[in-house]
């Protein structure tokens, strides 16, 4: 071997300093106290000290907080114990397993290396350690020794303590302004006075952590995902896995957070419309494909509410980037008259081995076996539609209809706006019980009964709101009487299938405005590791 390790450049116990290469033969070997082998290896250490003296450096290297105290006095060792609490040499040494055992030329070069113990290995090492001219000495009793003993992890591979040396490592994939705080500071409480927060606690973003949820993406950390509105701030893949720690998503949820914002980041969604109306819209999230299983994600009993992490913390973490990374804000763009919880979070899966209807994303030109978030823009939900009676499927299908004539007001129609109707197993039941009841069967149902005459919306003393007086004197009777549905057309109406499978209550979301002027629904693939 005629490598160099990294420079080295350690303090001992005795308060000296002692650096490499140091112009002698050095022996370098790196221990911790709870590894039984480190303790077998430390006479041996020690042995070749006392026999060396001055002729050649022995050196312990301790992992352990203390700085090896503990250790030097268990063995009452006279070899000089040197600091690496931190593991930054460990780590940048690159072995594994401790004990680690390095023989040194007076260049630095390495002459011999080995982790664990394998007697024949140190014994191979005692005679390269042996003065010129020098016989073997007798002041090692090898017969003592077993033939072999596996050592143990070195401390630097610590999940957490790794994470922290990768975050702290030159050629570190993290580039985010760090922001110190005060010792005494309740970092909780520093996070909600800079403004992160969307008004409930966060994790703090360590290292640490952004480091494990960048690995859950496999990408460069570097890389921009997206421009966010309203202050068109690119976001980088590290600026999402930082926003994701904080809103307490898992590793694996980042690519769904991602996947989220590249379509929420599109001109047809219109992300700084929907943050900036006075309606108060927000993305509602829905998950299909493979993916759902994998994280875990809620379908069915209490689909659209609480205690599923990932539904909550990947539709929070998309809220977040939107608001730290886009700046958007209550009181600065986002000028939402009510506000919404949807401003928090809403994300849910589709049940779709439920469901009698290809699934969402296959509806929306996605293969089966594709994992996919579409984002709609919605105003208000879920609001739940209560049919404990109907029998019949045209009936629950009207039943479905008349509760969304509620969305905006019900004096409005032929309205440029989406609806989400998130179908519940029960209800998906009845419209099946003769027969299939095709996705384009409800809608053309939804619509049917939705019909009403164009008089019925006219503004008078009940509702101010509806067509107005000037307009509808433009209109002869017969336009009056026309009837005209709730939606302009039946593309509008989008529809999945969630909840637990007792209970008639379906849910509807409210949109906002479709189309060019307002916000269209927006599908990306997931694109998991």
């Amino acid at each position: 071997m005629t490598s160099s390790p990294p420079a080295l450049s350690l303090n001992g116990l005795d308060g000296q300093g002692f650096a490499l290469p140091s112009g002698r033969q050095t022996l370098v070997c790196f221990v911790k106290e709870d590894c039984k082998t480190c303790n077998l290896v430390a006479p041996l250490v020690e042995a070749f000290h006392r026999r060396l003296g001055d002729s050649a450096d022995i050196r312990l290297i301790s992992q352990d907080s203390d700085g090896g105290l503990a250790f030097r006095e268990r063995h009452d060792l006279s070899v000089p114990v040197l600091s690496d609490a931190g593991c930054r040499t460990s780590m940048a040494w690159g072995f594994e397993i401790v004990p680690a055992a390095f023989l040194l030329d007076e260049s630095g070069a390495i002459l011999n290396r080995f982790e664990g113990f394998v007697k024949e290995e140190w014994r191979v090492m005692d005679a390269q350690l042996q003065p010129k001219g020098a016989g073997q000495t007798p002041d090692i009793d090898w017969t003592s020794y077993p033939d072999w003993r596996p050592g143990c992890g070195s401390k630097h591979l610590d999940p957490d303590m790794n994470d922290r040396l990768q975050a702290e490592a030159e050629g570190s994939p993290l580039r985010a302004r760090k922001i110190n705080i005060g010792q005494s500071d309740d970092i909780s409480e520093f996070m909600f006075d800079q403004g992160f927060s969307d008004g409930l606690p966060l994790v703090p973003p360590t290292p640490e952590r952004v480091l494990r949820m960048l690995r859950g993406a496999g990408r460069d950390s570097q890389e921009i995902i997206a421009v966010v509105p309203p202050n068109m701030a690119p976001a980088t893949v590290e600026k999402i896995a930082i926003n994701a720690v904080m809103a307490g998503c898992r590793p694996d949820y980042l690519p769904v957070v991602i996947a989220a914002l590249e379509a929420v980041c599109t001109d047809a969604f219109n992300m700084h419309g929907v943050t900036a109306t006075t309606m108060g819209a927000s993305p509602v999230l829905v998950v299909n494909g493979p993916v759902r299983h994998r994280l875990g994600m809620n379908m069915q009993l209490s689909a659209l509410g609480p205690d599923n992490r990932a539904n909550a913390t990947i539709g929070r973490a998309l809220r977040l980037i939107i608001r730290n990374v886009g700046g958007a804000r209550p009181g600065g763009v986002d000028r939402s008259t009510l506000g919404s919880p949807m401003k928090i979070t809403m994300c849910f899966a589709e049940w779709e081995e439920r469901s009698p209807w290809a699934p969402l994303h296959v509806e929306r030109g996605y293969r089966p076996d594709e994992s996919v978030v579409t984002a709609f823009a919605m105003t208000s939900g879920p609001v739940q539609i209560v049919d404990q009676e109907s029998r019949a499927p045209d009936q629950i299908a009207g039943s479905l209809g008349l509760g969304l004539e509620g969305v905006f007001l019900p004096k409005m129609r032929r309205m440029h706006t989406d609806a989400l109707l998130v179908v519940c197993p029960e209800h998906v039941a009845t419209l099946t019980s003769q027969g299939d009841y095709s996705k384009e069967r409800l809608r053309a149902r939804i619509q049917e009964v939705t019909r009403r005459p164009l008089r019925e919306m006219l503004a008078d003393d009940r509702s101010g709101a509806g067509l107005s007086a000037a307009a509808a004197a433009r209109l002869s009777p017969a336009q009056l009487d026309e009837t005209v549905s709730k939606f302009a057309g039946p593309s509008n109406i989008h529809l999945c299938v969630a909840g637990s499978t007792a209970g008639k209550f379906s849910a509807a979301f409210h949109g906002w405005v479709t189309g060019a002027m307002g916000s269209t629904a927006v599908s990306r693939r997931i694109e998991t590791l």
